[in-house]
């Protein structure tokens, strides 16, 4: 079973110094459920649906099956999600030992926050904190993309 090994911070400072890549994102969820969310998200000219299953106990790992589909296919299941579609741009920063920060600075209803990701080959992996890297919030279900869509950031406050 296709299994990801995550975990993920608050940004705070200056990052886009490092950026290597910036994406542009639109997903949606077929279904938002904590339990098994499925999501659909274009990616440039690129688009996915994705399956991701419950997080473990520290919310570092969960299943994850990806498959990439035709865009125009995309955005007709687009169409067929739940309401609250997630807007963002996504940075790529390199890490060391070939890892990357995924750094989404999120746009519309989540205007004004900004997640990293770093992608580890196991759960205990080690790696460094550059300085703009903030608070974790690994497990921290209010930072998942699928409950931003249902409770936006700006209801936050």
């Amino acid at each position: 079973m296709p299994v990801e090994t995550e975990r993920k911070f608050l940004v705070q400072g200056d990052f886009k110094k490092e950026v290597r890549q910036s994406i542009p994102i639109i997903q949606g969820y077929l279904s938002s459920a904590p339990q098994r969310t499925v999501r659909i998200r274009i990616w440039n000219d690129r688009a996915y649906i994705t399956i991701k299953g419950k997080s473990n106990d520290s919310g570092t790992q969960r299943f994850e099956w990806e498959k990439e589909i035709p865009v125009r296919e995309a955005q007709d299941l687009l169409l067929l999600c739940e309401p609250g579609q997630i807007q963002k741009t996504r940075y790529i920063i390199p890490a060391e030992k070939n890892l990357y920060f995924e750094v989404d600075e999120f746009q519309g209803n989540n205007q004004g926050l900004i997640l990293a990701e770093i992608e580890l080959p196991e759960e205990n992996f080690p790696f460094t904190k550059p300085s703009w890297l903030g608070k974790e919030v690994t497990g921290d279900i209010r930072y998942y993309n699928a409950y931003l869509s249902q409770n936006p950031y700006k209801n936050w406050k």
